[in-house]
């Protein structure tokens, strides 16, 4: 065997050990699932987003001592690359293998390559129509007008070690609430098609469908969750685009689920949500790295058809990180300036470690995720003069030149939102409204997942296309129960309130929430709102309670849908649990 096809077997072996990890533990989510163990989730969520580079470490290392010269004969990768397309075929997941061939490539050659020489920049192999051992989805065929029954062979098929409630009554609501969503005239295909592994996030399973009715495609997902005395129940169906995006939105963390080919599992979830990127879907699914490739990919296409340029993001400028947009583009980019604006302090490091712990932790559907690049190469004339300008004046040490590209070092990369304080000054009556309660239904779903953002001003949340505020500066995040929360010092001397300088010390990590109103809201009709809605949260004791819940471990239930939804609030005699 030639030294080109030795490497490159060596490369997909460290893939295809990577991948069975993660197909290991993802299939374990069923089990933790069905005995309740909702730490444990957490964790194998959080372990999980590790394996890719700790198995690229591995695979970079047992490279470069079994060839110590791939690294330096450049003219070996050609054949590489050739070697490792050849080796893909029959593959069941030869897209990740891809990239996970681009992250060792890149290290062995010290990521000195921003072109397509020794890499994959466009796909080799074609996943359509891939399948594996097992089917992707199944199908299942309703015999009688009445869905329900079909419903019952749906969930059953599931297997789950767990006894159901009620499942008769779990159906007719599910009967109630399709109502005729489904069509009454049944073409001869009429059928739903169900995907073969279940969706595991904190204490759901999610069990994702569609029907389908001729040339007409209707979606559903059904969330399972499960009771304290460990019987299951369903909570409800959606059926809603907006509903269901809202569930696999990437504010949340990453589902666990037994994929033996994921190019299948994210073709079925388009089909269900034409709206996401694949490169979104692949992220929600845990295979971030493949995110990242796609959305790379995804923007030099729309450079190859676009012509307007990189500019600054709207919004008030940062203190920390310089973030720019490309206005045909739905994402913004955020690289960290070489020094930070008074009164911000820390350092590139603090930073970094800021987002890896976001990017670790329950996102609860409020903090936006973020897709991390190294040495990314732009075409120098899509960016405008003035952000060049401020890229050499405030972060010269990220940006760097290559003939007509222009090189930036690192950056983050994240779906684009309406900052917060802009939407407000602009929103009428009712948006403005109803952005107070999500502004405050968000900083109550961050502390319950023990996140206090620290820096609460409305520029650092942005409003989505779906009205959801989310946080998404996250330099001065920490842990909630790493703060003080105070009350204001009542003054005992009556010169106090005019001296100089504070009469009280105060600690790095101490808050005075009763501040929050008239530091973070403008005044008026805004700050009014904030008060008739959540004035508690200018109450040092609503923290101190919600710092003692995370402490004692316990998770709240936040659902990815709205409450209203749930078949225990929307039909009334349902029992509560």
């Amino acid at each position: 065997m030639d030294q080109a096809t030795e490497i490159a077997k060596t490369i997909l072996e460290g893939f295809d050990r990577h991948y069975r990890l993660f197909r290991e533990i993802s299939a374990a989510a069923k089990g933790r699932f069905e005995r309740g163990e909702w730490a444990a989730q957490r964790e194998a969520g959080k372990a999980r987003i590790q394996f890719y580079d700790l198995r690229v470490a591995e695979a970079t290392e047992n490279l470069e001592q079994r060839f110590p010269e791939s690294g330096a004969d450049e003219a070996l990768w050609p054949a590489v690359k050739l070697a490792y397309i050849g080796l893909l075929y029959e593959h069941k997941q030869p897209e990740c293998a891809e990239t996970f061939y681009n992250s060792v490539a890149c290290r062995v050659l010290h990521r000195r390559y921003y072109r397509n020489d020794y890499i994959f920049f466009r796909p080799a192999i074609s996943t359509e129509h891939l399948s594996g051992e097992a089917p992707t989805y199944r199908c299942f065929y309703p015999k009688e007008e009445d869905l329900v029954p079909t419903f019952r062979e749906v969930v059953e098929s599931f297997g789950l070690a767990c006894p159901f409630e009620d499942l008769e009554r779990d159906l007719g609501y599910v009967r109630r609430a399709i109502g005729d969503a489904f069509s009454k005239k049944r073409p001869p295909n009429f059928q739903l098609q169900v995907l073969s592994s279940l969706f595991y996030r904190n204490k759901a399973a999610y069990l994702v469908g569609k029907v389908v009715a001729g040339s007409v495609e209707s979606p559903f997902v059904i969330p399972i969750l499960r009771s304290d005395d460990g019987r299951l129940y369903l909570d409800t169906i959606c059926l809603k685009p907006e509903n269901i995006g809202r569930i696999f939105s990437l504010a949340r963390a990453y589902f666990l689920a037994d994929m033996e080919v994921p190019s299948a599992y994210v073709a079925f979830l388009h089909s269900i949500m034409p709206s996401k990127r694949n490169a979104e879907l692949y992220t929600v699914v845990g295979l971030q790295k493949q995110g990242k490739t796609l959305l790379y990919r995804d923007l030099h296409h729309h450079l190859r058809h676009s012509t307007d340029a990189f500019v600054s993001a709207p919004g008030t400028r940062g203190m920390v990180m310089v973030v720019f947009t490309l206005p045909s583009f739905p994402y913004v980019f955020k690289i960290i300036r070489d020094w930070f604006q008074p009164p911000k302090e820390g350092d590139a490091a603090k930073v970094r470690a800021a987002y890896q712990l976001v990017k670790n932790h329950d996102r609860v559907g409020r903090m936006s995720d973020t897709l991390e690049y190294s040495h990314v190469a732009f075409p120098r004339d899509r960016f405008s003069a003035e952000l060049v300008a401020e890229f050499e004046r405030l972060a010269p040490s990220i940006v760097a030149y290559d003939g007509d590209q222009l090189i930036i070092k690192h950056l983050w990369v994240e779906r684009r939102m309406v900052p917060l304080d802009l939407y407000v000054r602009d929103a009428d009556d009712e948006q403005l409204e109803h952005v107070v309660v999500e502004y405050g239904n968000a900083i109550r779903e961050l502390a319950s997942a023990n996140i206090f953002p620290g820096d609460l001003l409305l520029k650092n949340f942005g409003v989505t296309r779906y009205g959801r505020v989310v946080f998404y500066d996250y330099d001065e995040i920490g842990y909630l129960t790493d703060y003080t929360f105070r009350r204001m010092p009542s003054s005992s001397h009556d010169d106090d309130d005019t001296r100089s300088n504070d009469w009280f010390s105060v600690s790095e990590n101490d808050v005075f929430p009763e501040q929050f109103p008239t530091f973070l809201l403008p005044p008026g009709k805004p700050r009014q709102l904030f008060l008739r809605h959540h004035g508690d949260l200018a109450d040092p004791a609503f923290w101190i309670g919600a710092q003692e819940r995370c402490r004692q471990g316990e998770q709240g239930d936040l659902f990815p849908y709205p409450e209203s939804l749930r078949f225990r609030n929307r039909f009334a005699e349902a029992p509560l649990t």
